[in-house]
């Protein structure tokens, strides 16, 4: 009984620990495609570019040039309409009619773009090409009562754009493609090829440099039927953590025991000291977050042992940080490798 407990402890450890090879790595050359666009948005009820803005009116009057309506720039006064850039990632393998999400940023003097609608918007890429077009309202958010509606000037409008053009990769008849590392590695390069030519049984994969695996697929195999075994397959004794900020709200949504070596940080008026694992001294000034970290705060110095990501984010909300303020803390304890989970911000 004891040896089948043991074995099951054992084995749910292993896959506590296993990482598929999909999460360690990249297709490469299958990457999304950034588009552009300028554009308008309308209906702003006098919230909109003011007349210092002349690329508006200039923009406003060929627009309605192009519905056979002439009219000078000099003579449009409307404050209900804004210039906006229009910048959307174009996933790979998109396919024609497919709708993607887009950020609509101000360009000129207007007080917010909320509520307003964005009139259709060629979205290019670098070669010129229209991969996509923009069009839709901006919604407003949902608001308390009593509250009143935030003046922005940017938004992201979900699936606020048609692909009208594909981007092409050809991966059904290639016989031999590269998987890129999201982080280089020596030892899990070699690790991953290892464990692909023991699944296959031939030598299907080479490690070429830390962050390169070339594979070749088997000649019963599509390279679409090898690369989605590949991706399943289970590297142990590696564990990939990943912290995601939410700019705007700065919301971070982190695992608890994703811990930060020791570090000292300032920002502002504000310094942040990540030290060792002993206990700090008891004192007025201490306070207690959790189980597994202190915290000390006296003269705006912030001292802390034993932390994980979440504490720090939580210490530095209670203590009236703003979102840009800890998103710039987590980024530059990244930078200096004081965290090694992936940082995605959204």
């Amino acid at each position: 009984m004891r040896l089948r407990l043991l074995l099951i402890l054992l084995l749910l450890s292993q896959v506590v620990d296993a990482t598929k090879i999909k999460e360690l790595t990249n297709v490469r050359g299958v990457r999304d495609n950034q588009l552009i666009g300028y554009g308008l948005v309308v209906g702003l009820n006098g919230v909109g570019d003011g007349s210092s803005s002349k690329f508006t009116q200039r923009a406003v009057a060929s627009m309605l040039q192009s519905v056979n309506v002439r009219m000078d720039a000099k003579d449009i006064k409307s404050k209900n309409v804004a210039a906006v850039m229009v910048t959307a990632s174009l996933p790979p393998f998109s396919r024609h009619g497919d709708k993607i999400d887009i950020e609509v940023s101000s360009m000129g003097d207007a007080k917010s773009i909320m509520g307003g609608t964005l009139l259709l918007t060629p979205l290019k890429s670098v070669d010129g090409e229209i991969y996509a077009l923009a069009q839709g309202k901006i919604q407003k958010g949902y608001l308390a009562a009593g509250e009143k509606a935030p003046r922005e000037t940017s938004a992201k409008v979900y699936e606020g754009a048609l692909v009208e053009r594909e981007v092409g990769f050809d991966i059904y008849n290639k016989n031999r493609i590269e998987l890129s590392l999201k982080k280089q590695d020596f030892k899990t390069a070699v690790r991953v090829q290892n464990v692909i030519n023991k699944t296959f049984g031939v030598k299907a994969a080479v490690a070429l440099d830390p962050r390169t695996i070339q594979i070749t697929r088997p000649s019963n195999l599509s390279m679409v039927e090898f690369l989605a075994r590949v991706d399943e397959i289970n590297l142990y004794g590696v564990k990939t953590e990943r912290i995601v900020i939410d700019q705007k709200s700065g919301t971070v949504v982190a695992g608890v025991d994703i811990m930060i070596d020791p570090i000292i940080i300032s920002q502002g008026d504000l310094t942040l000291k990540i030290e060792g694992t002993q206990s700090l001294p008891r004192g007025r000034n201490q306070q207690y977050v959790s189980d597994s970290a202190t915290v000390n705060i006296k003269n705006n110095v912030v001292s802390m042992r034993k932390v994980t990501v979440a504490n720090v984010a939580r210490v530095l909300q209670k203590m009236g940080s703003k979102p840009a303020d800890i998103i710039a803390i987590i980024q530059a304890m990244k930078k200096q490798g004081a965290i090694r989970a992936e940082l995605e911000i959204i």
